[in-house]
């Protein structure tokens, strides 16, 4: 009889061991590969790292452009820029100057 009360107290043991394990399992997989899980993080945080870069060079581009507009200010004009711009809008060059196409 002590032989049939141990295997049956082995089996429960053995089962709840068995159901524990499958429970961690479970949760460990979806905490990896699930919509919240790890790997789901790594991926947005890589596309925001991304965007910041994106917005940075759209920060400088747009430095940059503030900056020729307020060279093109009436306060401030810039005559070798409004040089410059007349001709390229106009296709402009004095009789005297060599123009030289590059692609």
């Amino acid at each position: 009889m002590g032989f049939g009360f141990d295997l049956g107290s082995r089996l429960k043991n053995s089962g709840i061991y068995i159901i524990f394990t499958l429970v961690i399992c479970y949760f460990g997989f979806y905490a990896f590969y699930g919509e919240r899980g790890i790997r789901k993080y790594l991926y947005l945080r890589r596309e925001v790292e991304q965007a910041q870069m994106l917005a940075q060079q759209y920060k400088i581009k747009k430095e940059r452009l503030n900056e020729e507009i307020r060279l093109l200010s009436p306060d401030s004009l810039d005559l070798d820029l409004l040089d410059e711009r007349v001709r390229v809008v106009l296709n402009f060059a004095a009789e005297d100057e060599f123009v030289i196409l590059d692609e």
